[in-house]
């Protein structure tokens, strides 16, 4: 196992006291549906971390993850008005970095250190989820509950 994988799967552990069962797809995936296809679950069942940045009135900027089924995106309009802020978008490659310490296609859905979070409900309605384990390559088996109550998520009508 990669030790960036091996690390989340310890950190998961330590920090939340969730056990998660980390597993590598040597190709790697670019998508949610060739990540369903490697690991063999519903699209619906792969969790997607998304990072955005919400700005007020003001311009004053704040990031949000959007934890969202495979079959879903993001309304970036709709979350703006959910949190009565000025809009949102999706953060660049580079601010996904900065901002949890993982890249993109690596994001977790515990573990990233970002606070404000949105959860797809659809998410509930499936016995594990699958999501970024840290590494492009690594993905890990999450009990969505668990994954929104670790992270304290608010579910949120802002999927589409």
């Amino acid at each position: 196992m990669h030790p960036t994988a091996a690390d989340y799967q310890e950190q998961v552990r330590e920090e939340h006291g969730l056990d998660v069962t980390v597993e590598e797809l040597p190709e790697g995936t670019h998508s949610a549906a060739e990540a369903a296809d490697a690991i063999g679950c519903p699209l619906a069942a792969i969790v997607k971390s998304v990072v955005l940045i919400a700005e007020d009135e003001a311009g004053a900027t704040e990031p949000v993850v959007a934890y969202t089924s495979g079959e879903h995106r993001v309304d970036e309009d709709g979350l703006a008005a959910h949190l009565g802020l000025a809009s949102a978008r999706t953060a660049s490659p580079d601010e996904v970095k900065e901002l949890t310490g993982w890249s993109i296609g690596g994001v977790p859905p515990v573990g990233h250190g970002i606070e404000r979070t949105l959860f797809d409900e659809s998410l509930l309605e499936h016995a594990e989820i699958w999501g970024g384990a840290g590494t492009p390559e690594a993905v890990a088996a999450f009990d969505p509950a668990a994954v929104q109550a670790a992270v304290d998520a608010e579910v949120a009508p802002v999927f589409e």
